[in-house]
């Protein structure tokens, strides 16, 4: 049976990292097996719930060695990724387009700013803030929803699949768990 939710309690930052980590991992299974495939994961939840962060493990984790910068004020920040880098031959190039639409005023500014041809393109568009678009966006294959903890490290993160490849994505990462 098809599991499309699952939640995890993370206590500290480096088991954020490591769901992040489970994640990247799910999602370079997808992109080796279909090299075109594009996703869209909504990253949902209060101010200071860690999205941010959370974006930012998963860029790292896919393999990606600049610096992860927050999109706050651009409204999106791309990161080209090599999927299977440790074999050139076989790497499947994708490209991570991280938008926060938190600052947005008007829900088709993204449009506007010439934004919704990335939903297309080989990889995924990771979108905090979504509900500033007042569903002018895509639908989502995944979200992810945080809560801040007690701690200020502490979140509990629930992943929710709306799509088949969704679905194949949140059950490959339960799979690692096992």
């Amino acid at each position: 049976m098809a599991q499309n939710s699952f939640n995890q309690y993370c206590r500290q930052e480096a088991d954020t990292t490591a769901l992040a980590q489970k994640l990247a991992n799910s999602l370079s299974h997808l992109f080796q097996a279909d090299p075109r495939a594009h996703l869209n994961i909504s990253l949902e939840g209060d101010l200071g719930a860690g999205k941010t962060t959370f974006a930012r493990h998963l860029i790292q984790a896919l393999g990606y060695e600049g610096r992860v910068k927050s999109p706050t004020y651009t409204l999106c920040e791309p990161y080209p990724i090599q999927i299977n880098h440790s074999n050139p031959s076989a790497a499947t190039s994708i490209t991570v387009h991280h938008f926060d639409l938190y600052r947005m005023r008007d829900p088709l500014e993204w449009q506007e700013a010439g934004f919704a041809e990335h939903f297309d393109e080989p990889g995924f568009c990771l979108v905090e803030w979504p509900e500033k678009a007042e569903g002018t966006l895509p639908a989502f294959d995944i979200a992810i929803h945080l809560i801040a903890g007690d701690d200020e490290n502490a979140r509990d993160i629930g992943f929710k699949a709306n799509s088949k490849q969704g679905v194949v994505v949140i059950e490959k990462m339960q799979t690692q768990e096992r």
